[in-house]
């Protein structure tokens, strides 16, 4: 009877209890939503995507024009033969962390390990779960990146991760929950320094000037300290609605990299998360890099145009319309620009077009980031609509380029700036070359030249030794 009674206790067990198979498949599925939030936030969708978003996640092929070369994002998704299908969560947390593959080639820190590096390990195992089960595999090889001489010798980066690969986050003690959460999101999984962070000569971050604002591939990446040259001025709830959004009525538009973000990362983040980031970045200790940015203090008088102001002339010569030199900047603005963003500048009363007038990227210390929305055009998506301000790069030649974003800097932004074509000529071509790689000709040279005195010493010496005996 007690042998019967403890099979009815225990089956009794079994149909009242889950299985452990079940268990094991609910917590397989929240670490994998887990995971896919994760990435998100990671913004591992805007880098490992498809040259043409061809909607396979995370295939790679995606080309990354850094100031060496071109690198060609991997292929991450689960499969065996040219994914990471065959990685372990060991491989995959040293790939992220550390940059360095399982078969101990190293990644360019165009890959942010140097912010991953802090990753928790319980997030590492969320993304691995994420990766392989929640991914679906892509059997696509994808080019491997070929940089030219001497940037094609990887393991050179062991050296540079020597002096650059930083410590990794830590909670900060003086920090609340929140101010914590969003040191976490913006330090590690936002990599936020990866481009808001000027670089030294080696191209590592110049931790000094942390967050005060760089140059990448021509857009200017800006301070977000909370110095009033940076976003000092800015309350949270701007914050979060930019990073929400990639728009402020009256302040700002995201665009390049950072319309990029919002697109594949931000606008998928929770409120909470948002609000973390936004409370930690009004913490940031304020650097100054220019006078307080102060969109509200331009004042456009608005007068009635006659219809020769209006409307000019305009000869259209194919001769003339060729020539930058012989369109003034009133007549492209008029053209190309007026349609959308008035010809006062003041935009559309929805502020779906934004005003030329109240706006950090004509009112602000540095015009990179009007002249690469000409060239370039403004692409971005958020949760409710979808931005698409078309590029002029094929339309407008250096010198066009150059007078309409005079014309609007004068009118509508800071009178203090202006553009050359040479200007736009070097943004075209994705900005500034850093000094490494224009000075890597004449170090290489120093460098052959070196090793030939060292081999003509060392023969003259054996030489002589040889004489001797």
């Amino acid at each position: 009877m007690t042998r019967h009674f403890a099979k009815s206790l225990g089956l009794a067990v079994l149909l009242l209890t889950p299985s452990h198979a079940a268990l094991a498949a609910d917590d397989t599925t929240s670490l994998v939503e887990r995971g896919e939030y994760l990435a998100k936030a990671g913004d591992c969708a805007a880098c490992h995507r498809t040259p043409q978003d061809a909607g396979q996640p995370y295939a790679g092929g995606y080309v990354i024009h850094s100031p060496m070369g071109e690198i060609v994002a991997s292929n991450i998704t689960p499969s065996i033969s040219e994914g990471i299908g065959a990685y372990s969560e060991q491989d995959f947390a040293q790939v992220l962390t550390q940059g360095v593959r399982p078969d101990g080639s190293h990644l360019y820190p165009a890959m942010p390990y140097t912010a991953y590096r802090g990753l928790k390990e319980e997030d590492i195992h969320a993304l691995y779960t994420y990766f392989m089960q929640g991914v679906e595999p892509v059997d696509a090889a994808v080019p491997e990146t070929n940089l030219s001489f001497p940037f094609n010798l990887r393991f050179s980066m062991a050296g540079w991760n020597l002096l650059f690969l930083k410590d990794p986050y830590t909670p900060d003690p003086s920090h609340d929950a929140e101010v914590d959460r969003g040191h976490y999101l913006v330090d590690t999984l936002g990599h936020c320094s990866s481009c808001h962070t000027p670089r030294n000569v080696l191209m590592g971050e110049q931790q000094d000037r942390y967050l005060a604002g760089a140059s990448i591939e021509g857009w200017h990446a800006p301070n977000i300290t909370s110095d009033a040259s940076g976003i000092g001025s800015w309350s949270e709830e701007e914050l979060v609605t930019y990073l929400q959004s990639g728009h402020v009525a009256g302040r700002a538009q995201a665009g390049g990299g950072m319309a990029e973000a919002i697109e594949h990362s931000l606008r998928h983040l929770s409120e909470e998360d948002l609000r973390s980031m936004a409370a930690y970045l009004k913490q940031v200790p304020p650097i100054e890099t220019g006078k307080p940015v102060d969109v509200g203090q331009r004042i456009v008088q608005s007068e009635t145009l006659d219809l020769a102001t209006l409307e000019p002339p305009l000869n259209v010569d194919p001769d003339v319309m060729s020539q930058g030199g012989s369109l003034n900047g009133q007549l492209i603005y008029q053209g190309a620009c007026a349609s959308c963003h008035q010809i006062d500048g003041q935009g559309t009363d929805d502020n779906f077009y934004p005003s030329l007038v109240h706006n950090t990227a004509t009112q602000g210390e540095n015009p990179d980031n009007l002249v690469m929305a000409i060239l370039e055009g403004v692409h971005r998506k958020t949760n409710e609509y979808t931005v698409s301000m078309p590029a002029f790069h094929h339309e407008l030649n250096d010198e066009q380029v150059a007078v309409v974003s005079n014309y609007v800097l004068s009118q509508f932004g800071n009178p203090e700036l202006s553009v050359d074509a040479a200007h736009v000529g070097e943004l075209r071509r994705g900005g500034e070359t850093p000094w490494l790689v224009k000075a890597m000709p004449w170090l290489l040279t120093a460098g052959g030249v070196m090793a030939l005195v060292v081999v003509v010493a060392i023969v003259v010496m054996w030489r002589r030794r040889k004489a001797r005996r």
